[in-house]
């Protein structure tokens, strides 16, 4: 069975790594993964400014990364046409939607097949407050409000 690469959109086998033609990295299905337990000090100092909110990686392979959060609602996930690229097997291609809602913003699960977790509890939606841990795979993000 051909499939198409989520970037060039050209064909593509089952059998290939990688896109003939782009090189994207094809990763396959997601994989489980154990939630991270987040203790002491992981808040990592950023020189970039956010909009209303922002989401700053604290664990996980792009730490240090910062995400504004805007007017606009978001999508989380390790498809390429994801506000927030996650490129990871413990992320879902579509994992995750993030939506203003009034002066918050709420984190919506997108029947993910690890789920989405907030302060090591996992939610199906959850209202963000300023110092949520939210894990998404093997990623962590710290919320913080302007």
């Amino acid at each position: 069975m051909t499939e198409l690469c989520p970037v060039c959109s050209h064909a593509v086998s089952p059998d290939d790594a990688v896109c003939p033609t782009c090189g994207f990295k094809l990763l396959g299905a997601t994989q489980a993964f154990k939630p991270l337990s987040v203790e002491g000090d992981a808040v990592l100092a950023c020189d970039v400014a956010p909009t209303r909110a922002s989401l700053t990686v604290v664990r996980g392979p792009k730490v240090g990364m910062v995400y504004g959060l805007g007017s606009e609602p978001i999508t989380v996930g390790r498809a390429p046409q994801c506000t927030i690229f996650l490129n990871d097997m413990t992320v879902s291609r579509m994992h995750a939607t993030i939506e203003p809602e009034g002066p918050c913003y709420v984190i919506r699960d997108a029947n993910s097949f690890n789920g989405v977790w907030v302060n090591n509890d996992s939610v199906e939606a959850r209202t963000l407050r300023p110092g949520d841990f939210i894990q998404i795979g093997t990623f962590c993000l710290q919320y913080e409000e302007n």
